[in-house]
Parts: structure tokens; C-alpha cells; sequence
């Protein structure tokens, strides 16, 4: 299979603060992987390489082959949508304008929206269940609706990968089950590779096909989710007593945490304390 998305040898540090040393990993075409890890081990860090907003110092970050840094912005948005954790809402626009923005890469000379650009949109919001939403403005939806809003101006791109930065960070179970389906369902149906950024290690085991798990910019594991969601595993990198258990309809690997008994406000180890 060939890559989609990759990051080779790559080296990135902050000032003062080393990142990513001589780190490696690929997305293949077609793929669904999510990047795991604590806060602060460099998963957004990571997603901004790979888009290109930032550059490592060395090695390469290659877009189907092609160095991302080389490729026009225009060029870069038809082949790779970004969908951003929800933020505050600074302009009121409608649902139908906001996921028109997903459009600017296809559009002409004089930026004007042809029908076939309307026709993609609409059919970008059915897909995420918005069509129905067309007109209403963004202050007026939740915040599961408002994050597949910025799901729908990603699709209008009519990108071939898509990455995902927390993108149910703020949404209920409900919600983060139904983006978890939509992603899954548009990965299966049109083979876009999706890459999310989860904290929710369930979820992203239930998904996810490919699962990499990072910690203070190095990639600790990488493998299908019952490779990667071990207890040994989790522990080290969490710093934290777990369980795995198996889902029993999907035969997904679960996690389910523990405080140590040192930590404050702690009952001690395993159920209610016991």
C-alpha cells in the first residue's frame, strides 16, 4: 500500500524545549490511525508538521510522495483537509457559508462558487446529517453540530486525507460515537485516509485500524489497537494502573484506569478502592 501522509526522520524542537528526534511514522492511503499519547508528548506538534504549518529542521514530511513544503497551498487543500478542535465562534456565519470556505481550493479566477461547488457542499453536509441545517448560523448550534459543520467544510475540499485534532474534546458520548461513525463510515465508503488526534483511548481502539502511541516526542508503540493497548504499554506512558479488558462486540481492546494510592484524592487501587 502506498503512504498517503508521512514523516521521515524528522527532527523539530521549541526553543529550549527538543521534540522529535530522528522520528518516522506513515499514514497509508486508505488508512484510519489515531495518535495516542499524554498531554504534552507532541501529538499537535505532530499534526502541524504534517500539514506544513510547521517545518522540522530536518527530514521530510511527503504528501502521496510529494514534499509537503513544496506544494502550493491550493495544491496542498486538494489532497488534505484539516478539522480543527472546536473554537469560539468569532463570525456568525451560516452553516451553508462556513462549509463553503471548505470550496477556496477548487475555486476560480474570480472566486465565485459555480453550482457543481453548491452541489459538493450540499452533499458534504448530508454526509455529516447537516443538509437539513443549511441555513441556520452557527451560534444557534450545539457543539456536536457545530464540529460537524467544520467535518462538512473539510469533505467540501474533496481531500483524498483528513486530520483530526481533538475533534470530540467537548462532545458527549453520544455525539463522539456519531463523529466516530461518520469518519469511519467516509474512510470505508470513499477510502479517505483519516488520521485522528484522540484523548479517548476506547474510542480510538474501537476505530481505528492503526494506532500510534507517542510520549515526550518519541513514538513508544505503533500496531493495530491490541498491539498498541497493552497494560504495560499504557502504564509506562500514562503513569497510571489499568486494565484492559475486551469489547464485546467488537473484540476492541478497553482501558480502564486507575489512580495510584499516592495520588491525592485517591481510595487507593482498583474498583471503589477495593
Amino acid at each position: 500500500m502506498t503512504d498517503a501522509l508521512s514523516v521521515e526522520r524528522i527532527t523539530f524542537a521549541y526553543p529550549g524545549r527538543p521534540l522529535f528526534r530522528d522520528f518516522s511514522l506513515a499514514l497509508e492511503d486508505g488508512g484510519f490511525a489515531g495518535l495516542i499519547g499524554p498531554n504534552g508528548s507532541g501529538k499537535t506538534t505532530l499534526l502541524r508538521i504534517l500539514t506544513g504549518i510547521l517545518r522540522p529542521a530536518f527530514g521530510k514530511v511527503r504528501l502521496f510522495g510529494d514534499e509537503i513544503s513544496r506544494l502550493s497551498e491550493r495544491s496542498r487543500a486538494r489532497r488534505l483537509a484539516v478539522v480543527p478542535q472546536e473554537s469560539r465562534i468569532l463570525f456568525n456565519f451560516s452553516v451553508m457559508e462556513t462549509a463553503l470556505m471548505g470550496r477556496f481550493a477548487h475555486l476560480g479566477i474570480m472566486g465565485m462558487e459555480t453550482r457543481n461547488d453548491v452541489e459538493v457542499v450540499t452533499r458534504s453536509l448530508r454526509d455529516v446529517g447537516m443538509d437539513g441545517a443549511a441555513s441556520r448560523r452557527l451560534n444557534e448550534l450545539s457543539s456536536g453540530e457545530r464540529q460537524r459543520v467544520l467535518m462538512a467544510r473539510a469533505l467540501a475540499q474533496e481531500p483524498r486525507v483528513i486530520l483530526l485534532d481533538e475533534p470530540t474534546s467537548f462532545l458527549d458520548l453520544k455525539h463522539r460515537l456519531q463523529t466516530y461513525e461518520i469518519l469511519s463510515r467516509l474512510n470505508r465508503s470513499r477510502s479517505i485516509a483519516v488520521l485522528i488526534v484522540s484523548h479517548d483511548l476506547n474510542l480510538a481502539a474501537r476505530y481505528c485500524r492503526t494506532l500510534w502511541l507517542v510520549q515526550e516526542g518519541r513514538l513508544v508503540a505503533s500496531g493495530s489497537p491490541s498491539e498498541v493497548i497493552t497494560p504495560e504499554a499504557i502504564r509506562a506512558v500514562y503513569s497510571t494502573e489499568v486494565e484492559i479488558g475486551k469489547d464485546p462486540r467488537t473484540g476492541s481492546p478497553f482501558v480502564i484506569p486507575y489512580l495510584p494510592p499516592e495520588e491525592p484524592g485517591t481510595l487507593g487501587p482498583g474498583p471503589h478502592g477495593r
